[in-house]
């Protein structure tokens, strides 16, 4: 695996807001992985794949599926621990960068990809930045997902620790989640998107692994000295019982080709 240690912005800029770093760990291990028919139908929008860019990677679970479909994956993150955590891949190099100076050449990408990620860019200069290194014909598509769904009496449990203990401690990004990035106005020439679910067999101890990888949970944690899923850990476990159950988060997915003029 490849990773290449870039320059984060540059003279005058801000540093990115890191919500991750610190469970970076977790996020590799717990974080729930993508459906293959997403990243089948993203290739298939693409003429001759070649070179996809993976931005804001994370534990690069996105790219590693995307190197089935194309050749080389760049996957940037500006999360050293990020970096560090992702998961080897032929095919997959890995940099540390931000997603509004990825570093990558000119009109040198058929594909840029953001999963659940999006709302942490400066907007206008992430934009700007993808129809800099897409070609012509290139495709941006960027997804998100919401809070999981298991079962009316685990998802009261779980939605309790999102909104009552925790909820004042989610940054106002988290807002762009919540409406499944519905205001946001992609570049160019939108492409009509299916949908597309995630789901996973989990136990209790799973679902408590995952919820405390929310950023939002460790700014408690800081603030308090204290682990707020703790609160909810008795319930949940009771609620859950000893069985793996299904757990699904709908994605929420928008596609364009920003280099393509509105028809």
């Amino acid at each position: 695996m490849q990773k290449d240690l870039v320059v984060k912005g540059g003279p005058g800029e801000q540093d990115f807001k890191d919500h991750f770093s610190r469970q970076a760990d977790g996020y590799a291990r717990y974080r729930p992985t993508y459906p293959p028919e997403l990243f089948r139908y993203l290739a298939s929008l693409v003429d001759s794949p070649a070179v996809c860019w993976d931005c804001a990677t994370g534990n690069g679970q996105a790219a590693v599926a995307l190197a089935e479909y194309f050749p080389q994956v760049i996957a940037s993150d500006a999360s050293e621990a990020q970096i560090a955590e992702a998961t080897a891949q032929p095919g997959v190099s890995y940099r540390v960068a931000k997603a509004e100076n990825s570093g990558l050449d000119p009109e040198s990408v058929d594909l840029v990809t953001v999963g659940q990620a999006f709302h942490w860019f400066d907007s206008a200069a992430f934009f700007a930045e993808a129809k800099r290194v897409l070609h012509p014909a290139g495709v941006l598509a960027i997804w998100c997902y919401e809070v999981c769904e298991v079962s009316a009496d685990c998802d009261a449990i779980i939605n309790r620790l999102y909104r009552d203990i925790v909820g004042e401690f989610w940054p106002p990004e988290r807002a762009m989640i919540e409406q499944g990035y519905a205001g946001i106005e992609m570049p160019g020439l939108p492409v009509a998107a299916p949908s597309f679910d995630m789901s996973l067999d989990w136990t209790a101890a799973d679902m408590l692994g995952y919820l405390r990888t929310w950023s939002a949970v460790k700014h408690y944690e800081a603030a308090h000295g204290s682990d707020p899923v703790a609160q909810i850990e008795a319930p949940l476990r009771d609620a859950w019982g000893p069985a793996r159950r299904r757990v699904s988060w709908p994605l929420k997915l928008k596609i364009s080709r920003p280099n393509t003029l509105l028809e």
